[in-house]
């Protein structure tokens, strides 16, 4: 199960972008919250508090308890902005959540184990998805997802099929695969050129081609 990160925020009283360049001046974050049976609601958080939270978790996947003025709100980050040219968080997107009321998010894949094709084919385990989309309440939410990979052969492959996630719907789509062990592989110059008996051979003459009117002429003595 996910676990839950409290934080504490602060309504808003000002908009706009001239706003938020003066709360973001002052160390904090903009931020909205919204969700079923409420206004979009705008508050700020401590820009160093947020980041703090945010290190080291898979965010779209963490419960979050937002104390607004000191009135808790469940809720889940829906959408993180940040500036272009820093790591800078400049928007944060809350969407609230209710005990009883299902939600769909991405949770991450980890990959758990060395494959069999790996340790003795010299195979390559390769990744293709890194998250799984989930329907889910709000209490069984996992942190991650484990897959074991340690009985796949060279050329074998998992599918979103083949994982089992308890008390959940799995979105994504049955078909699609999760991760595939390829085959060795090989470097371009540990490729020997081969030479046929016919190419080693000694090369052919190129003559210059005859000027028109040469064929058939002696020369004169």
């Amino acid at each position: 199960m996910s676990q839950t990160i409290s934080i504490a925020a602060e309504r808003r009283t000002v908009s706009g972008k001239g706003g938020a360049r003066q709360l973001r001046l002052h160390g904090r974050v903009p931020a909205v919250i919204y969700g079923h049976g409420r206004e979009p609601e705008a508050v700020s958080i401590g820009a160093k508090d947020l980041e703090r939270a945010l290190t080291g978790i898979s965010a779209e996947a963490t419960l979050f308890e937002v104390a607004i003025d000191g009135t808790p709100v469940r809720a889940l980050i829906r959408e993180i902005q940040r500036h272009p040219y820093r790591p800078d968080i400049i928007h944060v997107d809350f969407y609230e959540i209710h005990a009883g009321e299902k939600v769909a998010l991405e949770v991450p894949i980890h990959l758990v184990g060395s494959p069999d094709g790996v340790r003795n084919g010299g195979g390559v385990l390769d990744q293709l998805i890194r998250e799984l989309k989930i329907r889910v309440l709000p209490t069984d939410i996992p942190e991650h997802i484990d897959v074991d990979v340690t009985e796949l052969r060279v050329g074998q492959s998992l599918h979103v099929s083949d994982l089992a996630i308890p008390n959940a719907e799995v979105l994504t789509e049955p078909t699609t695969a999760v991760c595939t062990v390829v085959p060795p592989r090989v470097e371009a110059e540990e490729v020997a050129a081969v030479v046929t008996p016919e190419e080693a051979a000694e090369p052919e003459l190129i003559r210059k081609p005859k000027e028109e009117g040469e064929e058939g002429e002696e020369s004169e003595e």
